[in-house]
């Protein structure tokens, strides 16, 4: 994993540990192929997602913007 890579992880893991009512349950993976994996408690899928999937939308958005300076583009799985 590169160190722009594992920036963008960061940022995701950060930003969900903030969003869910169970931080400590939020894990971030980085796949082969610019994937972004994030696995929530089962309760806070409906907070990562939002009204209408606009965090979820808010989300894939900042890592778009993320993969414009490395010129990758990320894709942001949540698992249920």
């Amino acid at each position: 994993m590169t160190e722009a890579s594992g920036n963008v992880s960061a940022l995701v893991e950060k930003i969900a540990k903030w969003i869910v009512d169970a931080p400590d349950e939020v894990y971030v993976d980085h796949l082969d192929g610019d994937v972004i994996e994030l696995e929530v408690a089962e309760a806070d899928v409906g907070k990562i997602i939002g009204r209408q999937g606009r965090n979820v939308r808010a989300l894939r958005t900042l890592l778009s913007a993320a993969g414009v300076r490395t010129r990758k583009r990320y894709t942001l799985d949540v698992i249920d």
